[in-house]
């Protein structure tokens, strides 16, 4: 049985009274992947659980905040799709499609596949890898242990812990994180002078295209200097059985030379890829922010940074931890609706002769002397839930909060059932 953390579950086994943890996927550095299954709808899902604790002493919290923020933004049928996240005081839990075919690399591993069946999985790739570029996403860890496939043998994508925004992108025009798997990394990533992230991506799908129709690496050695120095100059040879077709086409994936190599627009383009393409009838969906939290109304939500610092004092009895704050701002989940907080936070302060001005899904409270105020503002958490965060700005006559007035907002907390 999988472990859960104090307060993981509202039921015994049962992850927020909603998902049930079945048997161990797969594990990494500091999270493992479990199989598990909406006990609602039935519905099986692949649950990433991240230790906090491991984040923070490895210093990966924006490396997650990060991973999430890239997830988030991409809904596409050969991209794993994140359903939501959950946290608790010591785990984040990412709820994402569970690819029911497993590794693309466990079925390549069993022997090369046909030209066609390659071909196949590598127009997927490059339709999900130019989604991802025109979202200003690249994965730069693009490998077959990353691609997943589901029950139709369709592609799916994972895995974005490398991946990069182009926010990250440096004054120069390049990225310049030293990152991937060693038999898939570009040789301008070895030169250490920055790089093009589309680019990368490319020569990594080309190193993916020769394993698949090949059945092993087109750079190998025991020695990984002497690998990096293969890669460098490009040395490698296609098997006797690759078509003359796919020979040029690789030359062009796994050109040395970044501003020559071909690129998504050209590789869509190319005669080998385009034969039966259009028999795929590949589309995708587009997205808003909202729509992957629910109709939020015009609401003011949580990006995927608050969620993480949201959750790394999360309580699950509805309670922020406030060990982490300042004792000048309060934190409570709530599932009542913004309007039905602030008129409650109205008629308490009318109570006590205390000024409300309101804004939006935010007011301001105002003794009736002007000298005590505190700020509260609502945030979407999720459907359900959203935060409510207090401000107090007057510490010396914070009293008249604390005991008057704050007492009467815990009918509004949120408790688990």
């Amino acid at each position: 049985m999988p472990e859960f953390d104090g307060g993981d579950s509202s039921s015994e086994g049962i992850l927020f009274g909603k998902y049930e943890l079945g048997k161990l996927l797969g594990r990494g550095a500091f999270a493992k992947v479990y199989h598990g299954r909406n006990v609602h709808t039935g519905q099986s899902v692949a649950i990433k659980a991240v230790n906090k604790l491991k984040v923070l002493n490895g210093g990966f919290t924006a490396h997650v905040k990060r991973e999430i923020d890239i997830m988030r933004r991409l809904r596409h049928p050969n991209v794993v799709r994140l359903f939501e996240v959950l946290a608790t005081k010591t785990k984040i839990y990412f709820v994402m499609e569970f690819a029911k075919g497993g590794e693309l690399f466990t079925k390549v591993s069993k022997g090369r596949f046909s030209e066609n069946l390659s071909r196949r999985y590598f127009q997927q790739l490059i339709t999900a890898v130019g989604y991802c570029h025109s979202r200003g996403i690249f994965h730069r860890d693009l490998k077959p242990e990353n691609l997943l496939l589901d029950e139709n043998f369709d592609l799916r994508v994972s895995d974005f812990g490398l991946g990069a925004l182009t926010d990250q992108i440096r004054p120069d025009g390049l990225l310049h994180t030293l990152c991937g798997t060693p038999a898939y990394v570009a040789p301008e990533i070895l030169a250490k002078k920055g790089y093009d992230g589309a680019k990368i991506d490319v020569w990594s799908c080309g190193i993916i295209l020769y394993v698949l129709t090949a059945g092993f690496l087109p750079f190998n050695d025991s020695n990984l200097m002497a690998m990096y120095r293969k890669i460098y100059r490009g040395d490698f040879r296609c098997p006797k059985w690759t078509s003359p077709d796919l020979r040029r086409f690789l030359s062009r994936l796994l050109d040395t030379n970044p501003e020559t190599r071909i690129t998504v627009d050209e590789i869509h383009q190319d005669p080998w890829f385009r034969k039966g393409f259009h028999e795929e009838k590949i589309q995708f969906e587009d997205y808003s922010v909202s729509e992957l939290y629910g109709d939020m109304n015009n609401a003011k939500c949580l990006n995927a940074f608050d969620l993480i610092s949201f959750s790394l004092c999360f309580d699950s009895t509805g309670l922020i931890n406030e060990t982490e704050f300042s004792s000048d701002v309060e934190r409570f989940l709530s599932a009542e609706s913004p309007e039905k907080i602030i008129m409650t936070v109205a008629e308490v302060s009318k109570s006590e002769n205390a000024a409300v001005e309101k804004n939006g899904w935010g007011a301001k409270v105002e003794g009736h002397d002007g000298g005590f105020i505190a700020v509260i503002e609502i945030f979407r958490l999720t459907e359900e839930l959203v935060v409510v965060e207090i401000k107090n700005r007057v510490r010396e006559i914070d009293q008249i909060w604390k005991e008057k007035l704050r007492p009467q907002l815990d009918c509004l907390i949120f408790q688990s059932e």
